[in-house]
């Protein structure tokens, strides 16, 4: 009898997962939200729904938008979707927030600042936050564009926290990544960190109406001569006055060239390079996950202890951890 109602239960489980399935790929934006739920909290319904959602994704077009807080990002993805609308696109915009490292909490304020957006059936704005990860991405972020690529979404902006020299990550994210700065930041040069300037494919001044503009397109310009490049794409710089939709049509004219070239040259290998990052950073995830499943809080609490008084080293504290895991449970 329990194994009736057992294989019951699963039939009903596998039906509702099929009808959930079929609203996301159909566009359904309260089956979008439940699912990006899902995912973000790391659930198992989660994970089965990004497995179910995979094959129907890849075809979006994933735009990582990224510099220092206050350039003015948010506008510019604002003002970039409601372009790409003007053409048909249906737009998924990923907004990531720090989190705070005290509360776990984050303001999630893209809400508030893309309002302009919200009653456009064509565009689905999700913000997250970052949950502690130190690149300013949340791990499950692709897992998000994923069903917003699955879903019919023919652009997926990505917005990063901004917050130095951690942004590189969204290379391992995007197809095109943007880098938006502004005059006025005081020695301009000192922006540009290490990494930086190789991830970015697209330069963007934003602002521009604004002294000191000429300067940095200068330095810009000086830097990219002497800057290490992946390819042969040379990186345009665009001027933009976001506020006021000035250069969001030149910026975007600048996305479709990237495109043209990288489907010629190195998209397929990006991608490619993309998915092994995703990959190994899954693994990692879920290995970590499975490992603290099988700890008590306590043991590492006791751990923790020793490494702050120093009686023992992270590193012997680790191995043994690992020696006393199961890995045929982890693994499995």
């Amino acid at each position: 009898m329990e194994r009736l109602v057992f294989q019951a239960d699963r039939r009903k489980e596998q039906f509702i997962r099929g009808l959930e399935v079929e609203k996301i790929l159909a566009g359904d934006r309260r089956a979008m939200a439940r699912a990006i739920s899902a995912v973000e909290d790391g659930t198992p319904e989660g994970h089965q729904l990004v497995k179910e959602l995979f094959p129907h994704s890849g075809k979006a077009s994933v735009i990582g938008v990224t510099g220092s807080p206050g350039v003015g990002k948010s506008t510019l993805v604002e003002k970039l979707a409601a372009d790409f609308r003007l053409n048909g696109e249906r737009v998924g915009i990923v907004a990531v927030d720090p989190t705070s490292p005290f509360s776990g909490g984050a303001i999630l304020g893209d809400r508030i600042r893309m309002q302009s957006l919200f009653a456009d059936d064509g565009v689905y704005i999700r913000s997250m936050a970052t949950r502690g990860h130190l690149g300013g991405l949340a791990v499950s972020a692709q897992d998000v564009v994923t069903v917003l690529d699955a879903a019919g979404c023919g652009v997926v902006l990505i917005e990063t926290v901004g917050v130095g020299q951690d942004e590189v990550e969204i290379a391992r994210h995007a197809d095109v990544t943007v880098l938006v700065l502004i005059p006025g930041m005081g020695d301009d040069v000192q922006t540009f960190k290490a990494g930086v300037m190789e991830i970015a494919d697209i330069y963007v001044i934003n602002k521009a109406d604004r002294p000191g503009v000429e300067r940095v397109e200068q330095e810009l310009r000086a830097m990219l001569a002497i800057s290490p490049r992946r390819s042969d794409w040379s990186p345009p710089l665009i001027r933009t006055v976001a506020t006021q939709g000035e250069g969001i049509q030149e910026l975007r004219a600048a996305l479709s060239q990237f495109r043209a070239f990288a489907e010629k040259n190195a998209l397929r290998l990006r991608r490619r390079e993309q998915s092994r990052a995703r990959l190994l950073e899954t693994v990692r995830q879920r290995l970590l996950e499975k490992v603290l499943g099988q700890l008590p809080a306590e043991a590492l609490d006791a751990y923790a202890d020793d490494l702050a008084s120093h009686r023992r080293d992270p590193h012997s504290v680790a191995e043994e951890l690992l020696k006393k895991v199961d890995l045929r449970k982890t693994i499995s």
